[in-house]
């Protein structure tokens, strides 16, 4: 059949992959002395046991390469060693096939022990077929908000037709029921006394206290017992439109002895209209601590619900795949949580539920056709792929339409990455109870066959152990050829440790206490008192060491002939490049391979320019009226103080780039013009200086004097025109009382009692 065919395709990869990995993998080695060491380094190494394999000086690590490089050397198939990844199963039911059994077997094999070769990754096969009469458990979960009052109606009548239908496809069923609001806090729940009690409109006689979660029915075969335990619930409600969808679900899922959920195929259904609360949303009613993933029934009823957030979609995804629970979300067209939950599905419920029944059915058989692999949380460095020979499916992992009876292959490959203790984790198909358990090991250790005592190969001081020697207490040496004396091994060993490193660099063997350097890769020696030196590992040019015949390698560094330089004897020794007038580089760079590597911030072919520098006029003023004028703080150690200035005295100068004020106050005028080298500069300065002006004695006396004199007349000015303005007012008063005042007889007055006339006055003019 076409499926066979794909299966073998399949099969003849992975063991051509297989074949591959050992034949043409590279055995990347480090520090590697003995064959465990070999076997760690990598899947595609093998280790020569073979007597006699290495060459005097030759280091142990030669009998560590690829199974090709080790036959190419002489060593005999028969004495590689290279452990292969192998399993064994441990249990191995045959599957029941579409026969109705009490206790069906849908998976096979049951439990495998692996043995892997770090690395190596390892393909064995996995086989599923749906059985026919497999159980099914139910749990019905209800959104009594009062939005949903009709179809509690409906629900409540359901409980027969549903197991029926469920009985005729699977022959076991069994069905409970649970109900959920949402929690009793603002701004979720009005949380006036009178509506908790009575959170429905007034006309709603039948309404019971608002609530978080409630389970109501454990799962059961008695479809009446259903009917009359949905029968006695009401409805309730709460104030905005999102439900605690994912704290009931949360409950249904963890509280597993509660509910009753047994080894059969798990169904969790969802009936609402209207969308969830998610983590986070709880923090609007002051609840600030996380949900913890737990079961808190208490009578019954969700315990924390007023003191756990809501749990997060993430989180009820992943405790609905740790007890292979289905989710079915029996929703409206705009709430659609399947999107977000692996292994579910969804039905668009009619305005009343009335088409419930016929929904779960689709969804279930929907569910039950696809197989979907999975695996708990796997060990550290071990990693799981699948490959199925199916025809559906977009993920390789799954295989859709798999009806009752029909065979399924997976190829399950596993590998681990690094040596591991022994351990153990699970695989099997989503929403399926039945699990594969994986045993892992690895093979980290050598199995020798040559195993031989007081050999004469290790001087009859040591045992033969995968063709190595391993000396007797006081020995030492490849072939135990050394012996201690009076010094300990610890001692000995030091002296071959170069700065507390590695013994003898990684790069040879310590005998006595001295380092016998190996052969290096193209055939040479290693040498040094550590064996840290040797003539293969110099930089290249044009991929030759040092050039080729530019110089030679020492020790690492390449000790270039007469006529080269550079790091790799790259360069020809020249400067034509980097000459200028009377220097290499305008004295501000080296000339390294017929280029200029200029210093500070000099640029150009030939270090000629700084944009970033600017003319050090101010630093320079001091110099400048020493050299020019003979004054200053450096008049007298002007020559030694500016001598990276050489000046010029100019009657004119064309640019003025400089102007700078000597101690006198006076500016100084000149420019700068830079030569080679370091600060360094050419200075054309101005013979003569802007001095100011000195004081005029006489103008300043007499502009004083005069206006001392204008001041002391405007004061006397001031003060006159205060009197006048006095003196101007009360004569106003006094000729204002004036015409107010009445002139009369006073009574006082008395006439004088003797007139005395002159004579002489006769009253002409």
């Amino acid at each position: 059949s076409l499926t066979s065919y794909n299966h073998s395709i399949i099969m003849c990869s992975l063991l051509s992959m297989d074949l591959q990995f050992f034949s043409q993998d590279q055995c990347t080695k480090a520090s590697v002395s003995t064959c465990d060491d070999c076997i760690k380094s990598g899947p595609a190494c093998a280790w020569c046991q073979e007597l006699n394999f290495t060459k005097p000086g030759e280091q142990e690590a030669v009998r560590c390469d690829t199974r090709t490089v080790l036959l190419g050397k002489g060593c005999l198939e028969t004495n590689i060693v290279s452990p292969r990844s192998n399993h064994k199963k441990d249990k191995d039911r045959p599957l029941s096939g579409g026969q109705h059994q009490k206790d069906p077997v849908q998976i096979q094999p049951q439990e495998i022990t692996l043995e892997l070769r770090p690395g190596h990754p390892f393909t064995f096969e996995f086989k599923f077929q749906r059985a026919e009469g497999y159980p099914v458990d139910l749990y019905y979960l209800m959104d009594l908000s009062y939005s949903m009052g009709d179809d509690l109606k409906n629900v409540k009548n359901l409980g027969i037709q549903l197991l029926n239908k469920l009985k005729s496809i699977t022959g076991h069923a069994r069905i409970g029921f649970g109900s959920f609001v949402d929690k009793t806090l603002l701004p979720f729940t009005d949380t006036n006394e009178e509506k908790l009690k009575k959170p429905c409109p007034p006309k709603e006689k039948d309404c019971q206290p608002a609530f978080g979660f409630q389970h109501v029915l454990n799962l059961t075969e008695d479809a009446e017992l259903f009917t009359t335990m949905v029968s006695k619930q009401n409805i309730s409600g709460n104030l905005d439109t999102p439900e605690g969808s994912l704290d009931a679900i949360m409950q249904a899922v963890t509280c597993v002895d509660q509910i009753g959920w047994g080894n059969s195929t798990r169904l969790l259904v969802l009936a609402t209209d209207a969308g969830f609360h998610m983590a986070g949303d709880g923090k609007l009613a002051g609840i600030l601590e996380p949900n913890k993933e737990t079961c808190q029934l208490d009578g019954n009823m969700y315990s924390k619900s007023n003191i756990w957030d809501y749990p997060s979609v993430g989180q009820i995804a992943r405790k609905l795949e740790k007890q292979n629970i289905q989710p079915i979300f029996a929703v409206t067209e705009n709430v659609e949580l399947s999107k977000l939950i692996p292994k579910s599905a969804v039905g668009v419920l009619s305005a009343d539920s009335s088409n419930v029944v016929n929904l779960i059915v689709e969804a279930y058989n929907k569910l039950s056709s696809s197989v979907i692999m999975t695996h708990d949380v796997l060990p550290e460095d071990i990693t799981v792929k699948y490959a199925s020979d199916c025809e559906t499916g977009d993920k390789k992992e799954t295989c859709n339409g798999v009806t009752i009876g029909k065979k399924v292959t997976f190829n399950i490959t596993v590998k681990a990455e690094s040596c591991i203790d022994t351990k153990s984790f699970n695989i099997g198909p989503m929403g399926f109870r039945e699990r594969l358990k994986v045993n892992v090991k690895t093979r980290c250790k050598c199995e020798c066959d040559n195993r031989m005592s007081l050999h004469e190969h290790c001087n009859n001081r040591g045992s033969v152990i995968c063709g190595t020697c391993r000396c007797q207490g006081g020995f030492l040496g490849q072939r135990c050829e050394c012996s201690l004396g009076e010094k300990d091994e610890a001692t000995l060993k030091a002296q071959c440790r170069k700065d507390n490193g590695t013994e003898c660099e990684g790069r040879g063997e310590c005998e006595c206490g001295v380092c016998k350097c190996h052969l290096t890769e193209g055939g040479q020696y290693y040498y040094g008192s550590h064996c840290e030196c040797d003539n293969e590992h110099c930089e290249k040019y044009q991929n030759k060491l040092c050039g080729g015949s530019n110089g030679n390698c020492r020790c690492g560094v390449c000790e270039c002939f007469e006529d080269f330089e550079g790091s790799a004897c790259q360069c020809r020794k020249s400067n034509d490049a980097c000459t200028t007038s009377g220097s290499d580089c305008h004295g501000r760079g080296k000339c390294v391979c017929n280029q200029c590597v200029c210093m500070r911030e000099y640029k150009g072919p030939k270090c000629e320019k700084c944009h970033t520098c600017q003319l050090p006029c101010q630093k320079s003023g001091s110099c400048i009226e020493c050299l020019a004028f003979g004054t200053g703080s450096f008049a007298k150690n002007c020559s030694k103080s500016c001598s990276h200035l050489q000046h010029e005295m100019n009657e004119k100068l064309i640019n003025n780039d400089c102007r700078v004020k000597d101690h006198e106050g006076c500016w100084m005028f000149f420019s700068m013009t830079e030569k080679d080298g370091f600060d360094k500069y050419s200075v054309k300065i101005l013979k003569e200086r802007e001095c100011p002006e000195g004081p005029n004695v006489a103008a300043i006396v007499g502009g004083s004097l005069a206006a001392v004199a204008l001041i002391g007349f405007l004061l006397l000015l001031i003060i006159k025109g205060f009197i006048y303005v006095k003196d101007l007012k009360e004569w106003r008063n006094f000729e204002k009382e004036k015409q107010r005042s009445q002139w009369g007889d006073n009574p006082l007055f008395q006439k004088a009692t003797t007139t005395v006339a002159n004579p002489a006055f006769t009253g002409d003019s």
